[in-house]
């Protein structure tokens, strides 16, 4: 059976802009490998950690919404054991209000960056 799945990475501070993205590359690419579907990804970049964890206090966050089978949340939370890039991940199955939370949340994510991206321009040609 097909859920709708949020998962939510920390990868360790120390990795580069390109360790970060071949991170997420591996796990997105693992999430359509297995029949699984992106339906969005967000990166919330560097942020401070509530406590030190393996002696670090700041992480890169990201996260990844999929439809997937149920089977393969197993699958996916090995390989984030196994990988020491990451620090922790949480992976959350999304019942129908949730799923209507994160589409409305994207929305208004959508909307704010709009009006932005039409003023830039207009602050450029002056």
């Amino acid at each position: 059976m097909v859920n709708q799945y949020e998962t939510v990475f920390i990868a360790t501070p120390v990795l580069s802009d390109t360790q970060m993205k071949e991170a997420v590359a591996k796990y997105v690419k693992l999430i359509t490998d297995n029949g699984g579907e992106i339906v969005y990804q967000e990166d919330w970049g560097l942020r401070q950690l509530a406590y030190p964890i393996q002696h670090k206090t700041t992480g890169f966050y990201y996260l990844i919404e999929f439809k997937a089978d149920s089977n393969f949340v197993a699958t996916l939370e090995t390989q984030y054991h196994r990988d020491e890039r990451i620090i922790r991940y949480l992976t959350v199955a999304l019942d129908k209000d949730a799923v209507a939370y994160a589409e409305k949340r994207r929305a208004n994510k959508a909307a704010k960056a709009a009006p932005a991206a039409e003023e830039a321009p207009a602050t450029e040609a002056e």
